[in-house]
């Protein structure tokens, strides 16, 4: 055995003399970023392997990618995938070994495969969509309708973002009376999907009394307090997710399952405006409605409006028109009807005057006098018609009338 004893400068400089005799070329390498950091215009991997069943990692080493290749490479990846490098993602890069005395053993980048990056994007994008179709809630938020009168708008978006600030703005210029309440999330570079998911149960959870903790009041034109009973985000009519000010190309964090199932199955519709032109996210693919700004959300909200008063116009019109062809025909009943009411009122005078003339002569038939005229006569007691005389009794007083008199008796 070889019993010589080296330091350690001078084994870490056999090993990097053995590194550049026999393994001094480029090699290409797939792997999957831990971490993804710049400094000083240089750019810090950390590559790793995991075993696809456990997940777990089998392999790890550093990589660098110095300043003269990395302002190269870094534009012309965004340009490619329409993302930049960052954790997470899968990346097949060209490498050389190199081993430093001082820093130890890295591997030195000096190119990168955008289109193998794009492959693996393409490949778990469409892993979440059947996904998401398998589970039946790809087309949920589609079900839904907005409100007619869709004003109470819940906005999920960066607070400083220029986006919003066009967003409000644009809504408080319309001639409706929007009332908007922003729900802060981050939305851009990592965090995205859960501060948005954290925004969401929010809304969700909006008290029907008072603003959430964490949402701020964007508009006054509307009093903050909800309708007595609103439950289950019931205080807002849609949800409007937007980004617009930041980079286009950092959309990953719009593409993971967890916030498409959140979104695809929230009970309110979700308008997404987070300003890209490229592709649709998954988030997009999931939402209500998507549209490409946050300016042009605005103008949904305001249109959807606009064909919401054409109708109430539309509506009040035909009303109106009802209302008038009742009119006029109820007035011709009334005029008709006056026409022939001096007829039927003649008629009904005539036949009254008829019965009247009936009854007089009925009424002339039952005269007494005309009794007392054929010889017939009438006898009173106390004033009264005398019909059975077992009712008088000795002494008493009746009166016999006749036709040319009355007698005077006492029984």
């Amino acid at each position: 055995m070889n019993d010589k004893t080296f330091s350690l400068y001078e084994l870490n400089w056999l090993v990097r003399r053995v590194i550049e005799t026999e393994i001094n070329r480029e090699y290409w390498v797939e792997a999957e970023l831990s971490e993804c950091r710049e400094n000083r215009g240089h750019c810090f991997m950390e590559l790793i392997q995991k075993d696809e069943r456990s997940n777990t990692p089998i392999a790890r080493a550093s990589a660098k990618c110095w300043q003269s290749i990395w302002y190269m490479l870094a534009p012309y990846f965004e340009r490619t995938t329409g993302q930049p490098l960052h954790a997470g993602m899968k990346v097949r890069l060209q490498v050389y070994p190199q081993f430093h005395e001082a820093y130890g053993f890295s591997w030195i980048i000096t190119d990168i495969d955008p289109t193998y990056t794009l492959g693996d994007m393409a490949r778990r994008r469409q892993e979440i969509i059947r996904q998401l179709k398998d589970e039946g809630i790809f087309d949920l938020q589609k079900e839904l309708s907005l409100p007619l009168l869709c004003l109470n708008i819940a906005v999920v978006s960066s607070e400083t973002a220029a986006g919003y600030g066009d967003f409000v703005n644009q809504l408080a210029d319309s001639p409706y009376d929007f009332h908007t309440q922003l729900f802060p999330a981050i939305m851009q570079g990592e965090g995205v999907e859960q501060s948005i998911i954290h925004a969401l149960e929010q809304i969700y959870k909006a008290a029907p009394h008072s603003a959430p903790e964490g949402a701020t009041i964007a508009s006054s034109t509307r009093s903050t307090e909800a309708p007595s009973g609103a439950v289950g985000g019931a205080y807002f009519d849609c949800v409007v997710i937007i980004r617009g000010g930041g980079a286009t190309a950092d959309l990953s964090g719009f593409d993971t399952l967890a916030l498409a199932e959140n979104v695809a199955q929230f009970p309110l519709p979700i308008i997404t405006g987070i300003g890209h032109d490229r592709d649709e996210s998954i988030l997009d693919m999931v939402s209500h409605t998507r549209v490409k700004t946050p300016t042009a959300a605005a103008q949904l909200l305001i249109s959807h409006l606009d064909i919401t008063a054409q109708r109430i116009d539309t509506c009040a019109e035909r009303i109106n028109t009802f209302f008038t062809l009742l009119k006029t025909r109820e007035e011709a009943r009334i005029d008709k009807f006056a026409d022939y009411l001096p007829q039927l009122i003649s008629r009904l005078l005539e036949r009254e005057s008829h019965r009247l003339e009936l009854l007089e002569q009925r009424t002339k038939a039952l005269d007494p006098t005309l009794l007392l005229k054929r010889g017939y006569s009438i006898t009173l007691h106390n004033g009264h018609l005398l019909r059975d005389p077992a009712l008088l009794k000795p002494g008493d007083e009746i009166e016999t009338r006749l036709e040319k008199g009355n007698i005077i008796s006492k029984v």
